[in-house]
């Protein structure tokens, strides 16, 4: 038997629980793995809570990210004992994931624990983490150097924009923080933001071209934010998109990729293919400073989760927080 977070569905409602499981009722998959930490991610959030359409069948166990020790392989490339982490392909959503102390998963989603890391850091990382650092690279070949000007980040007190101001700082990079909560400025230029915006500037009538602001940007929020942010970027400069918290549409014209040259890349981790996958955590395992660990995470315990993700809805969570499952 086993401990889990379980989300049942009762008459449209989505109910989380604490639940012992049997190892007979893990889904099929090539790799077992006993899970040490998972974290509360957005989707995490809204599947817990029951306040979007995430889980795609029921029961479900939640959690997109874990990182945990193999107990046993049908795959050849895993051997009981090693670490391993899993991010995305549909997991906490199709398949269950990993807040409970054991997980089945297939191999090919799976990638080795980075040199360097330890299981926490890890998920102090996460999704969140991975996702950000594919939009640095993102970036990066589209030929932005620290010497192009500022880089904005929108929804940086967020998970994902939390990591990519302390990893474009790393990389030398200006970054200008935007955020909707006043209380985060001191932690985000502890990050590494050389300055801190309010996302009300972002919410201002949208131009087809504005003044030039950003060499680039990455950008969460989507909708009219990205709108307003293709408006401001400067002639050859990148945007890194990988969320839509402000909705999925996009009020833009087509007058800044025309006439100022200005490159909109989308960013997806969820289906990331394992080398690209395995190149970003590399990299955030030698550029992500201490400081990030120190100042951006907080650890909760598996029986808090549903409370905690009742507060990521409501906008009261800050930065990355870890699930200590083992």
């Amino acid at each position: 038997m086993f401990k889990a977070l379980l989300l049942q569905q009762h008459d449209k409602q989505t109910h989380a629980a604490i639940t012992e499981l049997d190892e007979h009722q893990l889904p099929e998959g090539d790799v077992t793995v006993a899970v040490q930490y998972s974290s509360l991610n957005y989707k995490d959030g809204l599947a817990i809570t029951g306040k979007g359409k995430i889980v795609r069948q029921w029961p479900m166990v939640p959690g997109i990210d874990l990182v945990g020790t193999v107990l046993d392989s049908a795959d050849a490339r895993y051997q009981a004992g090693e670490q391993v982490v899993l991010t995305g392909w549909g997991v906490g959503e199709g398949h269950w994931g990993g807040m409970a102390e054991k997980a089945r998963l297939k191999a090919d989603w799976l990638v080795p624990l980075a040199a360097g890391l330890t299981p926490l850091q890890s998920m102090q990382i996460g999704t969140a983490g991975l996702t950000a650092m594919l939009c640095v690279m993102a970036l990066e070949e589209a030929g932005l150097t620290p010497d192009q000007g500022d880089i904005l980040v929108t929804g940086a007190s967020g998970g994902v924009g939390s990591v990519a101001v302390a990893l474009l700082a790393a990389l030398g990079f200006s970054v200008v923080a935007a955020t909707g909560r006043s209380a985060n400025h001191e932690l985000l230029l502890k990050l590494g933001a050389s300055r801190v915006i309010s996302r009300d500037e972002l919410l201002t009538p949208i131009r087809p071209l504005d003044k030039q602001l950003w060499a680039g940007a990455v950008d969460t929020v989507g909708s009219s934010v990205l709108a307003k942010i293709l408006s401001q970027v400067n002639y050859n400069g990148a945007v890194a998109a990988c969320g839509l918290a402000g909705g999925f549409e996009l009020p833009a014209t087509v007058m800044p990729f025309i006439l100022r040259n200005v490159r909109l890349q989308g960013v997806d981790s969820v289906m990331c293919p394992f080398a690209r996958r395995q190149q970003a955590w590399q990299r955030l395992a030698t550029l992500l400073p201490a400081h990030f660990y120190q100042t951006a995470c907080k650890e909760i315990l598996l029986e808090e989760a549903p409370e905690a993700a009742a507060k990521m809805m409501d906008g009261q969570i800050t930065g990355r927080v870890v699930i200590k499952i083992a």
